[in-house]
């Protein structure tokens, strides 16, 4: 059973935004993020994964970089309501950070209940079918096992790997891009399942608007790069008036 997250009455504005794969070297990303949780409008945010580059362990919440973000989220959680669906860069994000943050975990995927719709929130990557190297990686390091045994390594050991991982993930978008775009069959199945007429989520860094069929469709979020030229990244607000691609 797919969870649902129902909207309280005071929300009457909600964003959504993805894939801003912060780290030390994104200064201008985390500003403009900062900028960003405090001055929407908007009373709840709700993050769809690969917020962090990379995420090791909560352990590393105590890094310079790491704990920077914590304190800022932290603070934007005492006016806004935080929620955070894990991505394939952050999925070991745990309950520690969450709490550091102020923020609410949110299963992949949840309904949305607002302004009298059902919305679909995923990250995105689950439903990347043909890239079927990834779903086999992807079904390895999400089992308990997996992981459990990751996080007993020392931090400077899974630090390195995370790097590694990284620049792998690099290569393998380069060289499958279309490969890395979601299963239409699957995501219509998954909206009839929900309930829902509209999907919305990241990861492929392709924002686009995508029919799928009878009165079905999906909304693809921006990633967020604030430290080149030229900068991009969107937020996606859900209102009584409906959807707005809103660009930052």
């Amino acid at each position: 059973m797919i969870h649902t997250l129902t909207a309280p009455k005071q929300w009457q504005q909600i964003d959504l935004l993805s894939d801003l794969h912060l780290g030390p070297d994104t200064p201008g990303t985390f500003a403009r993020l900062e900028r960003h949780l405090a001055e929407t409008p908007a009373q709840a945010v709700l993050l769809l994964g690969d917020i962090f580059e990379v995420w090791v362990g909560d352990d590393s919440r105590h890094l310079p970089f790491e704990a920077g973000c914590a304190v800022m989220l932290k603070s934007a959680s005492q006016r806004l309501d935080l929620f955070f669906m894990h991505g394939n860069r952050d999925f070991l994000l745990g309950t520690d950070m969450l709490a550091a943050c102020g923020m609410t975990a949110l299963p992949d995927p949840t309904v949305l209940a607002a302004f009298g719709q059902q919305w679909l929130l995923v990250h995105g990557d689950a439903q990347c079918l043909a890239d079927t190297a990834y779903q086999l990686f992807r079904n390895q390091v999400r089992s308990p096992h997996w992981q459990a045994e990751l996080l007993a390594q020392p931090l400077e050991a899974r630090q390195a790997l995370g790097r590694q991982m990284r620049e792998g993930s690099r290569a393998a978008q380069a060289a499958q891009l279309m490969a890395s775009d979601l299963d239409a069959d699957v995501c219509r199945a998954l909206l009839d399942e929900a309930g829902a007429k509209t999907m919305i989520h990241g990861h492929t860094h392709r924002p686009a608007e995508h029919d799928l069929g009878n009165g079905r469709k999906r909304v693809v979020l921006s990633d967020w790069d604030f430290d080149g030229m030229p900068t991009r990244g969107d937020v996606i607000r859900l209102s009584p008036a409906g959807l707005q691609r809103i660009p930052l």
